[in-house]
């Protein structure tokens, strides 16, 4: 264990968008520097420490415990003020609103502080780097012939528009459902499939989403997947010709570059996690405005009418994301940032 250097906790069992960035980001930088990640919901093929293995670790070696989350600020916190492990806490933060008063406190108690957006960053009132997310362009790209994929995914023809994340009113999945209720009755040729958890909270949003879909006559060709497996997620990208991030509220917000990697251009939503920094609106996909079904209606009308455009967008997605979002960017940052911590006095 002595060549661990940074610890990446991933405290959550269920399939989020800080599981997936600790996923894509420990295997590229694990080639930099001594990481490993821990806790559950994580791959077997992922480097990792056990949990509980995590207190043990000699004290002689410091090392960076780099939590996303406030339950692994708040262990890094045990772990380095209770149990005496020599740690180093760095905290990202992607939320871009006010903290709680818990999370502030928590935040006050870190060595370092990275932000996703600019935005993130003015609420932590704290100094911080600015590290924006990429995405692995070899993992996420785009798919030389749909079909195959589609008929392995036992995924429908036609136009595929897709929506992933959890089933949620934060997600804006009723806003994509709206606008499916509008446009799909006279386009025959355009599905719908959403993927995401749906906790038991809100079971009855998406009942409601559904029998809106059915009153309307379209609910076969809208359909909701469920949670499906990280590999499942990476192929169904490539199967897509549009996806749709309508989301009220999003710390981030990483499926848009996922999509355009594959290929796929994305439709978001001004004012939403980093979304108007990643789509280039016009070129590489189109914004809504915030919250605004009309707006998404007009917006993937547009895109569903043009399907020259939409496989043009679909190439200049993918070129942008290369220029602009690779993943060993954003790694190459947050070494930097770790071993500024692991030599500081």
């Amino acid at each position: 264990m002595s060549d661990i250097d940074v610890i990446a906790p991933n405290l959550k069992h269920s399939l989020s968008g800080v599981t997936t960035t600790v996923v894509r980001l420990v295997p590229i930088q694990q080639k930099m520097i001594g990481i490993r990640a821990t806790g559950p919901g994580l791959p077997a093929d992922i480097a990792h420490i056990r949990l509980w293995k995590v207190p043990f670790l000699s004290r002689r070696k410091r090392r960076v415990w780099h939590a996303r989350r406030n339950t692994e600020m708040l262990l890094g916190l045990v772990l380095k003020h209770v149990l005496r492990c020599n740690f180093k806490l760095l905290f990202t933060s992607a939320a871009q609103r006010d903290h709680s008063g818990f999370t502030k406190w928590l935040i006050s108690k870190m060595d370092a502080l990275v932000a996703t957006t600019p935005q993130a960053a003015s609420f932590l009132k704290h100094p911080s780097r600015v590290i924006m997310h990429g995405v692995n362009t070899e993992l996420f790209q785009p798919a030389k012939n749909k079909m195959p994929l589609r008929q392995e995914l036992d995924l429908p023809d036609g136009v595929l528009v897709g929506c992933f994340g959890r089933i949620r009113p934060q997600k804006g999945v009723d806003l994509l459902v709206d606008a499916a209720v509008i446009l799909l009755p006279s386009r025959p040729d355009v599905h719908v499939v959403f993927t995401g958890r749906t906790a038991q909270e809100f079971e009855t949003f998406q009942k409601d989403q559904e029998a809106k879909l059915a009153a309307a006559g379209v609910a076969d060709r809208v359909t909701f997947l469920g949670e499906r497996p990280w590999d499942e997620i990476v192929k169904t990208y490539r199967a897509l010709d549009l996806f749709v991030a309508p989301a009220r509220h999003e710390g981030f917000g990483l499926t848009p570059l996922e999509a355009m990697a594959s290929g796929v251009p994305a439709v978001a939503c001004h004012g939403v996690g980093a979304f108007s920094a990643q789509i280039k609106d016009g070129e590489t996909g189109r914004l809504a405005q915030k919250d605004d079904a009309a707006s998404l209606t007009d917006v993937l009308r547009d895109m569903l009418d043009d399907r020259e455009r939409l496989a043009q967008a679909g190439i200049a997605a993918r070129r942008h994301v290369e220029e602009n979002f690779r993943i060993e960017g954003e790694a190459t940052a947050l070494v930097e940032v770790y071993r500024g911590l692991l030599n500081a006095d």
